[in-house]
């Protein structure tokens, strides 16, 4: 496992302190990893893995129109959002299209501007901060840069056990490659795993303190990069903590649409402005009447 390994061990231990202050000095690490460990696989056993495939969303979203147009090579959209990262970008949890994250965005980008968003999904249910690249080098052969790109990213990196340094530098040069060719880019950071109740304690204070740390980080080198950070955890993690049957979906793990929404709300405000700041779009002008 290397370095990811020695990393959670770490954070592991640390997190275990209290529970395991009876234990004698030269076993307390290896009992607190090993504790931990055995609660890790019961969570796993509780939450399980959602297989379901999330909604279709993808097509061109226009003002005033509940449902979207299909995508060909000769239509034209006025702007163009492509969705990077993890299961929570892809939408699993959803149980119909108008729910997905990337939906909410395109809808919401289209009425704020007046004009037609073409959504494409990248994201991929799974994926770390290790499978940007793979995603990034998809949209560079699928034709050319979007407009806009919005990653959410960062949840399994923290169940994997990756490290935080490493995870946050993937995440960094996604970003950059993607601002270098002319994209927005929008990063919604790691949520607060803190939050998922089916986690037993102490481990859920463990990843409570592993996720602010991930997103900490993700946080600085978007800036560095030429991005715009949106820190979920900080925006959703109480909302989510105060009503977790309304905000989670029935695997426990994943957002619902209520979820969903909430971070939609918080996403979108920084996407437009930072199309506007492009002069990308006028929020709240159509096109027509912005050349008139």
């Amino acid at each position: 496992m290397g370095e990811p390994r020695i990393r959670w061990r770490t954070a592991a231990v640390t997190g275990a302190a209290t529970v395991l202050a009876g234990s004698s000095a030269g076993t307390a690490s290896w009992a607190a990893y090993r504790y931990l460990m055995a609660q890790a696989g019961v969570a796993r056993g509780v939450i399980g893995r959602d297989t379901s495939k999330p909604p279709e969303a993808d097509g061109i979203y226009l003002p005033g129109r509940a449902m979207p147009e299909p995508w060909r090579l000769d239509r034209h959209a006025d702007l163009h959002l492509m969705i990077f990262g993890d299961s929570t970008a892809a939408g699993v949890g959803c149980t119909d299209a108008t729910e997905v994250p990337g939906v909410r965005l395109a809808r919401g980008l289209a009425e704020a501007t007046g004009r037609s968003v073409r959504l494409s999904t990248k994201a991929i249910s799974g994926a770390t901060s290790k499978g940007l690249s793979g995603q990034v080098d998809a949209m560079f052969v699928a034709g050319s840069p979007p407009d806009a790109a919005v990653i959410l990213i960062g949840g399994n990196d923290i169940t994997k056990k990756h490290s935080v340094t490493r995870s946050a530098d993937r995440l960094k040069r996604a970003v950059a490659r993607l601002c270098e060719a002319g994209t927005v880019v929008v990063v919604g950071t790691c949520p607060d795993l803190g939050t998922v109740t089916a986690i037993p304690q102490p481990l859920r204070s463990v990843v409570h303190t592993w996720s602010q740390r991930l997103a900490r980080s993700q946080t600085a080198v978007t800036l560095t990069a030429g991005g715009h950070p949106v820190s979920m955890g900080d925006l959703l993690g109480k909302n989510f903590q105060a009503a977790p049957e309304q905000m989670f979906s029935a695997d426990g793990f994943h957002p619902s649409a209520a979820g969903y929404a909430l971070a939609a709300e918080h996403l979108l405000p920084v996407l437009t402005q930072a199309l506007a700041e492009r002069d990308l779009v006028v929020p709240g002008v159509s096109p027509s009447t912005s050349a008139t």
